[in-house]
Parts: structure tokens; C-alpha cells; sequence
């Protein structure tokens, strides 16, 4: 039994029950465990922003499939979300660390792949949260600019030079803010309360401006609204247009890894992440479900709302049915909604990076895990994200740079969320030790429901927006995420193959048995939890 000095000591280092379950997963704790249950929840569900994503994305339903893109394209895939989110909220509770997807594949995968498959799924992450954070805040500025041009009576249109340079001071400020106190993040989450009240009030108001604001007379029948389809996309294929409508929940159902991100962060992180994740993926869905069947009602003419000079065609929506001061009210309150959605996800991308570059996966990893000694927080790697999400934003340039990004982002993300779930149900089924929240029978055919579905995604996302695209309107994320994989495969057959291994472990089996001690000596615990943590340590 260690003295009462040597107890004092070991108690310092340990916050709480949560460091022993890091501890166990081979990683010290390097942050504060500031953040509680709800505003974990808060946080995840900040991410999606679920109004101002609506708004971002609305173009592509509305272009692929029209009434029928808006109602269906919305609700169909986010089903198989659900499958997705469940198997991620499985693997979260098992394993709460910021490392997250590429460490829960390193574990599920066989010995000899696990390098190779944390490789793949941690760089996939990277590259889907950083284009996500440039295209939350690209379409923040296009919110702006949009603004800008109402209030003009469209005598002001900015182009693409201005909104680059907004996206820019979008940026700039979410680095400020991502670069701020663990505890001052945590704290900022009652303002993250106020806001997702703000975010439910203003998917409320936006249904019912929508729906009364256009009158009987201008709303279309209900068999119109559930069932007319309409195809603008380029794509003479009826099918394949309206699946290409996907597009906007895929992007919107992004980011909900964030509770995982932000585990070594949490208290009761085992239990605050599956249900953050869980509870942000169902609210999301169903009120974007709701907000797009309003839309759906409200549009009279597709082909006019199409016509629009504004950035974003749903502002047009809200200008045709409650004219220019209604249209200004709901419009405020959407981009301080993307504001902060996009401030919430650079946090989140941040985290990865830095969890990366703890083992030393990426280009400057000395660098960038570094924890700041006053705010306990990876500057450095915010302001990589938010460096490499401005560069990212010169596809704003090109007339396909939403649709590119979201694609980029999805892709990316999709792909490190798909890894892990396909190595848990195949190799990882004797490895993997449930936690709080655990799936148990139900995991091999929701997981195989997962994986099959982002693997049709994948192909979807790929093609370009019509059949015959030229140089300003071809899909560029194909170009970011073949950028990414030409190079992160290189280095990898050229040199990291030979000393990546995966997560690194920085905590040994004695600071394990001592941060059990203490935790015992203040919760008070059988000693017997010593022996238990010191089995799983070998």
C-alpha cells in the first residue's frame, strides 16, 4: 500500500474513473475533464446545426428530384445513418479515447493489418473533418453574401474573391475560439444550450413561416408535395438523379464522431458519448425531415426558386414567403446557428489532428501534439485545421465548390466511420469488450447494413453533378480525396510502413496500477480494481 505522500501524488494526476479507462487504452490523460452529459450532447448535436445545414444543402434536393428530392432524399438515407451511428456509438462507449475511429480500427483489426488499417481510416478522417470544417464556414459566408444581396434588393452580388475573404475571417475567428481554454470551451456549451434552443426555435419558425407565411393558395397540393419529382440535374437518368439528392442528409449527418473525439475531454465519457451520438443523429433527422417537407409544401415552382441570383435558393424560399423583413429575421438567427456549428466542428477536427499526430501519423506531429501549458489545449493543430480549411476554400472558386466539398467531407468521413464498423463485425467479434452502450446480437446485421450502405454512397458521391461537366463544374472532391490518398499511400509504401504501429501507447503498466490506486482510495472501490486494471494492462 503506497504512503499517504506517495497517494497524494498519484491523486494529482488523476481526475477521475475516466483516467483509468484511458489508461487502460494505453494513452494518459492530457486534458481537463470538463465537459458533462449534456453538453456533450449539446456539443454533438451543435455540429450538425441541423437548420443552417438544411439551408446549405437544400440546392441539391431541390435540383435532384424537386419535391420528391426534399421529402425522400432526405429521410431515406438517414435510416441507414442510424445503422451507422449505432455501431459508432458501440464503439465509442468501448473505447472513449480522442484517437477515436482510427484507433477503434488499430484494435478491431488483425495484428498484423492494424497499422495499416489505422493508417487508412485516421488520414480519411482528417482529410473529411478538415474539408468539413471549410465547407460549414464556406457556407456560412455564402449565408452572408446572400444577406448582403436581399438587403441590396440585389443591387450588391458578391463573387466568388469576397466570399473567399469572408470564409477567411470565418476562419480566423474559429481559430480564436477553438484555441481558448478546455474550460472555457466547456463553459461556452450554456452558451451552446442557448444556441440549440435557438436552433430548435428557429426549425420551428422556419416550418411555420414556410408553411403559413406562403398561404393556402401558394402552397401545393399534398400529392404534389410528397410525390412530384422533378429532374435538373444533367443527369438523364431519372434513378440516378434523384440518388444523387443523398447528398444533403449525407453531408448534414457528418460530425456526430465529435463526442468521440471529445471523450478524454467528458466525464463519464462511456456513457455521455453513445448517447450524444445516439440522440444527435435521431433529433437531427427527424427535424430535418420536418423543415424539408415545409419547404416542400412551400415551393410552388421549382423551376423559379431555381432561377434565383442568390448563393443559397432556400433564401429565396423564405424571401417568397414572408417577404424581405421576415426573410431577414429567420435568416439571422441561421447564420449565428452555422457560426457556431462551424466553431463546435473546428474543436472536433482539431482534436483529431492532434490525436493523429500523438502517434505521429502526420507531417509536423512533433508539432502538433503539443498540449499549450495555459489553456491545456492543442493550439497548433487548430490552427493547421483552420490553415488547411482556407486552402480548401479556393474551390470556392469553381462553380461545383459546395457540392465539392460536401462530397470531399462525406467521402472522407464516411469512409473512417465504415473501417472500423466492417473490422468490429469480422475480425474484431472475439476482440472487441463491450461498454456502457452495447449492441450486442443486433451489431453483425446492423454493422453489415452500415458498411454496404457507405459503400453506395461512395460510388454516388464520386460522379460529377451532370453527364457532361466541364472544367468550373466537375466534382472536386475527387481531386481532394485522390490528392490525399497519393499521398498519404506513398508515404506510406515509401516509408511509414516500416515504423507506423498504430496508437501509441504512453502510459505503462505501473502508472496504470497507480492511477487505479487512486482511484480506489477516493471512490472508495474494492482494492480488487488494482488486479482488474493491472490484467487488462499486460
Amino acid at each position: 500500500m503506497p504512503s499517504k505522500e506517495e497517494r497524494e501524488k498519484i491523486a494529482l494526476a488523476l481526475q477521475d474513473g475516466d483516467d483509468v479507462v484511458l489508461a487502460e487504452l494505453g494513452y494518459k490523460s492530457e486534458f481537463k475533464r470538463e465537459f458533462k452529459l449534456y453538453e456533450v450532447v449539446f456539443f454533438a448535436f451543435s455540429i450538425m446545426g441541423v437548420i443552417a445545414s438544411v439551408t446549405s444543402t437544400w440546392s441539391f434536393m431541390l435540383v435532384s428530384g424537386g419535391h420528391v428530392g426534399m421529402v425522400w432524399g432526405w429521410i431515406i438515407p438517414w435510416f441507414f445513418v442510424l445503422t451507422i451511428a449505432a455501431c459508432m456509438a458501440e464503439l465509442a462507449s468501448s473505447m472513449p479515447t480522442s484517437a477515436g475511429l482510427y484507433y477503434f480500427a488499430a484494435r478491431m483489426a488483425p495484428a498484423h493489418w492494424a497499422p495499416l488499417a489505422s493508417w487508412i481510416t485516421g488520414w480519411a478522417n482528417v482529410t473529411g473533418q478538415i474539408t468539413l470544417v471549410c465547407s460549414i464556414d464556406f457556407t456560412c459566408a455564402q449565408m452572408i453574401t446572400t444577406a448582403i444581396s436581399v438587403g441590396s434588393d440585389g443591387a450588391v452580388n458578391l463573387g466568388a474573391a469576397p466570399t473567399w475573404g469572408i470564409l477567411l475571417a470565418i476562419l480566423f475567428a474559429h481559430g480564436i475560439v477553438c484555441s481558448l481554454a478546455t474550460q472555457f470551451l466547456a463553459r461556452i456549451n450554456v452558451f451552446y444550450v442557448v444556441v440549440n434552443l435557438r436552433i430548435v426555435g428557429t426549425c420551428l419558425a422556419a416550418i411555420v413561416c414556410l408553411l403559413v407565411g406562403a398561404g393556402p393558395e401558394n402552397r401545393v397540393s399534398t400529392a404534389d408535395a410528397w410525390t412530384l419529382f422533378e429532374n435538373n440535374s444533367g443527369w438523364t437518368n431519372n434513378g440516378w438523379a434523384f440518388m444523387l439528392a443523398f447528398t444533403a442528409p449525407m453531408w448534414t449527418l457528418t460530425g456526430y464522431d465529435s463526442a468521440a473525439h471529445i471523450s478524454e475531454e467528458t466525464s463519464g465519457a462511456s456513457k455521455a458519448a453513445p448517447i450524444a451520438i445516439l440522440v444527435s443523429v435521431f433529433c437531427t433527422g427527424i427535424i430535418g425531415w420536418l423543415i424539408n417537407i415545409a419547404a416542400s409544401f412551400a415551393t410552388t415552382s421549382v423551376a423559379e426558386i431555381l432561377t434565383t441570383t442568390l448563393p443559397l435558393p432556400l433564401g429565396q424560399l423564405f424571401l417568397n414567403c414572408i417577404g424581405k423583413r421576415g426573410m431577414f429575421a429567420v435568416w439571422s438567427f441561421i447564420i449565428i446557428v452555422q457560426f457556431v456549428t462551424g466553431a463546435a466542428q473546428g474543436v472536433d477536427a482539431s482534436r483529431v489532428v492532434f490525436a493523429f499526430a500523438r502517434d505521429n501519423a502526420l507531417p509536423g506531429s512533433r508539432w502538433l501534439k503539443q498540449i499549450n501549458p495555459h489553456t491545456f489545449t492543442p493550439i497548433n493543430a487548430v490552427w493547421f485545421v483552420m490553415f488547411w480549411a482556407g486552402i480548401c476554400g479556393l474551390l470556392g472558386f469553381s462553380a461545383a465548390a459546395l457540392s465539392s466539398l460536401a462530397g470531399a467531407s462525406v467521402l472522407g468521413l464516411y469512409l473512417s466511420y465504415a473501417t472500423p464498423i466492417f473490422l468490429r463485425i469480422t475480425s474484431g467479434r472475439n476482440k472487441f469488450k463491450p461498454g456502457w452502450f452495447s449492441l450486442g446480437s443486433w451489431v453483425t446485421p446492423l454493422g453489415t447494413i452500415a458498411v454496404s450502405w457507405v459503400t453506395f454512397i461512395w460510388i454516388v458521391l464520386v460522379f460529377p453533378p451532370s453527364e457532361a461537366p466541364t472544367a468550373p463544374t466537375m466534382n472536386y472532391a475527387v481531386v481532394i480525396v485522390m490528392g490525399v490518398v497519393f499521398f498519404a499511400g506513398g508515404w506510406w509504401i515509401i516509408s511509414a510502413r516500416k515504423w507506423f504501429t498504430g496508437p501509441i501507447v504512453n502510459v505503462n503498466k505501473e502508472e496504470v496500477i497507480e492511477r487505479a490506486l487512486s482511484h480506489a482510495e477516493k471512490t472508495g472501490e474494492d482494492m480488487e480494481i488494482v488486479r482488474e486494471v493491472s490484467d487488462k494492462s499486460e
